[in-house]
């Protein structure tokens, strides 16, 4: 995709420059448009989704938002098809950030796979904090988010995109500490995550399931039993 990565108050997003007008993202659509059209017939899947992404993000950075909803639902569609499970949740943060409605349930899809599989560290983060932002303070919700985006960004991260990505990571954990229970300083920290159980990635990502559930109530887009039938056994 031709957007870029930025931190707003923390959070890392995939979005539209801000600086772009809307003249210059028009003829990005545009561009990328004849793009779409000039792929021929045996291009392969992954180059036209990726095409189709940066349609999306046009139409969303043009305040298209039910073009750019439709646009990334379909282009969702085509992932799943390819197993685009990166793409996925790309198309998924689109989504969600059209704020239309089940743009909460688009989330929770996109949030499910990008813990599921092994994408881009910066893009499940990325989602898991929109998480972050929907949950009201006192929520445990909150927690457990910042704490599974901590845990991912340990986990798929080396060098000094390990060092830029948990110390990003470990901020929203601490102002989520701080909204949650007023709590400041890393002991503390540390003690509320005991308390939590946030440092057991057992108990945590199963928590985090159980809020996936209830922010996708039932309207899951893809088969999760299917997937899970195909991941590969430790």
């Amino acid at each position: 995709m031709n957007d870029i990565t930025k931190i707003i108050d923390g959070n890392p997003i995939f979005a539209m420059n801000d600086q772009q007008s809307q003249a210059e993202i028009q003829s990005l659509l545009a561009g990328h448009q004849q793009r779409l059209a000039a792929l021929p017939a045996d291009a392969p899947a992954i180059e036209r989704i990726r095409v189709e992404l940066d349609i999306a993000e046009a139409l969303l950075g043009l305040m298209r938002t039910q073009e750019a909803w439709d646009s990334a639902r379909a282009t969702f569609k085509h992932c799943v098809e390819q197993q685009a499970w990166q793409e996925a949740a790309e198309a998924c943060d689109i989504l969600y950030r059209t704020d239309l409605d089940k743009n909460i349930v688009a989330l929770g899809n996109g949030v499910w796979l990008a813990v599921t599989y092994p994408i881009k560290a910066q893009t499940s983060v990325t989602l898991l904090h929109h998480i972050v932002d929907e949950t009201p303070d006192k929520s445990d919700g909150g927690a457990v988010a910042a704490m599974a985006a901590h845990y991912i960004a340990d986990l798929r991260t080396e060098g000094k995109d390990h060092e830029s990505l948990t110390f990003l990571t470990a901020q929203i954990l601490a102002r989520v500490a701080k909204r949650h229970r007023g709590i400041e300083g890393q002991d503390m920290i540390n003690t509320w995550i005991e308390i939590l159980q946030l440092n057991d990635p057992g108990e945590l990502l199963p928590r985090l399931g159980k809020m996936l559930d209830l922010m996708v109530d039932g309207d899951w887009w893809y088969d999760r039993d299917a997937l899970r039938a195909q991941l590969p056994q430790d």
